[in-house]
């Protein structure tokens, strides 16, 4: 293994840039070199196939700098059609040309799903992130329960999940924490701090909205902020009890904040969100207006005479109010665990491919003795019986339905990941940066712009 390509897929994450710098240092030490993709599974598709070498001389390039959110070397949600086995010859074609003998993807669950039909014919791992931590197991038998139905309507089919068949423990995990997620929670959490004193000098009810699809994690970790009420897409939502409580918070302290994940569900299963088909190889699903959708819902049971009688409010719509945490939760400078975790999953990503495997998944593993270490699995045993690869749901243990409230399993699973995750570096900066008087004087400079210049092009000329 003497060269090696690097690339960044799916959605924006702040640890990506991390990845790759450890990645790098990794290939530094094993006399690898290292080419970064240009945008992804797009730059696959270009005949050009723009690429930026990210180690001459076995020395990282400067640009690349791990403290810094989104990846220099682009992403795109484009992805392989496992049954155009045409342009699969064509793009390893390509990459052979580069003289590429293995290949890194730094991505999530449609990434892995993704990666697959390329694993067939070149040397391919992932390293994971997402900030939905949707990218793992439970435990290690968790795909062989899901099932397959035929719809009858259109003749197509979808996935349910069957019942559990293992005893759930955190140590049996398979891949504990995504890097992304810790700074995702920290931006979520801190949002909620935020909108609270609003709440609490107005009088009102806050319904504020995270990201994470249909997974909970990020509702979960949100708990750190102290909202009232937390809802999670894994647990359909019981109005009438949420409806009471409620009621009772704002008896008591004249405000409630309720955080509710973007895929939470009603008693039917249905999405209050509503939904756009996207185009990643996960199949997953936009999601816009859970929070909207909700509200209206308490607009409806709790009433205008609730908000007069305690003359707070002069109806139920001006006492109830919405907020997203949205992109913010995707992007800027990550946090420590992200960073340094981050950066070791790139590395054990190099080091899978010099040791000759295939297929396989850095992970980073979690137990009570050794604390966090990186490992690699099969991808192959992430695939259910049809070949598929689904996201990771939040486990119904990590919840309380009836407190809507992490239980004491997801306090303990929120511990290790959150109680060193700020590093003071990381405050030191904010201090620095934030109000530094260049801001006002000096344009924002790009990476973007320095990395175009060392981007290079598949032709005679730029390989040796």
């Amino acid at each position: 293994m003497k060269r090696i390509a690097i690339l960044t897929a799916g959605g924006d994450t702040p640890a990506l840039n991390a990845t790759i710098q450890g990645a790098v240092t990794r290939a530094n030490q094993l006399k690898v070199e290292i080419y970064g993709l240009i945008k992804g599974f797009n730059s696959l598709f270009n005949p050009r196939v723009p690429h930026v070498h990210l180690n001459p001389l076995f020395q990282e390039i400067p640009e690349i700098d791990p403290t810094r959110g989104g990846t220099l070397i682009g992403a795109s949600r484009d992805f392989v059609d496992a049954q155009d086995t045409k342009t699969l010859d064509i793009i390893v074609d390509r990459l052979r040309q580069l003289k590429i003998d293995g290949l890194i993807c730094v991505g999530g669950d449609g990434t892995l799903n993704g990666l697959q039909p390329l694993a067939e014919r070149l040397p391919t791992v992932l390293a994971p992130k997402t900030i939905d931590n949707d990218l793992g197991l439970n435990y290690p038998q968790e795909a062989d329960e899901w099932r397959r139905e035929q719809l009858k309507d259109n003749g197509g089919s979808r996935y349910k999940r069957g019942d559990p068949r293992s005893v759930f423990d955190l140590e049996h995990m398979v891949n504990y924490v995504t890097p992304g997620y810790a700074t995702s929670v920290y931006v979520s959490a801190s949002g909620v701090e935020r909108i609270r004193t609003t709440a609490e000098s107005h009088r009102r009810i806050a319904i504020i909205e995270v990201m994470g699809r249909h997974s909970g994690y990020i509702a979960l970790g949100t708990a750190y902020g102290q909202p009232d009420i937390i809802l999670v897409p894994e647990h359909p939502l019981d109005l009438e009890l949420l409806v009471d409580r409620v009621k009772e918070i704002y008896d008591l302290q004249k405000n409630v904040v309720i955080v509710c994940g973007e895929g939470i569900i009603d008693e039917q299963g249905n999405e209050l969100g509503a939904e756009q088909k996207s185009t990643d190889p996960a199949g997953n699903r936009l999601l816009s207006g859970a929070s909207e959708a909700l509200s209206r819902k308490l607009i409806q049971m709790i009433g205008d005479k609730y908000f007069q009688l305690y003359r707070r409010a002069s109806s139920a719509k001006e006492a109830i109010f919405t907020r997203k945490v949205g992109h913010t939760q995707r992007g800027g400078r990550p946090i420590l665990f992200d960073r340094f975790y981050a950066a070791q999953l790139g590395g054990k990503a190099v080091e899978l491919l010099v040791e000759g495997q295939n297929n396989a998944v850095a992970i980073l593993q979690w137990n009570r003795n050794k604390g966090f270490h990186v490992d690699s699995f099969d991808a192959n045993r992430f695939r259910d019986r049809w070949g598929h690869i689904h996201a990771r749901h939040m486990h119904p243990a990590l919840y309380d339905p009836k407190r809507m409230k992490p239980s004491r399993v997801g306090i303990e699973y929120l511990m290790p990941i959150f109680t060193h995750a700020i590093g003071e570096d990381d405050m030191e900066h904010v201090r620095r940066t934030l109000f530094a008087s260049g801001n006002l004087m000096q344009p924002y400079h790009s990476v973007n712009t320095d990395i175009n210049k060392r981007i290079r092009y598949l032709n005679s000329d730029a390989i040796p």
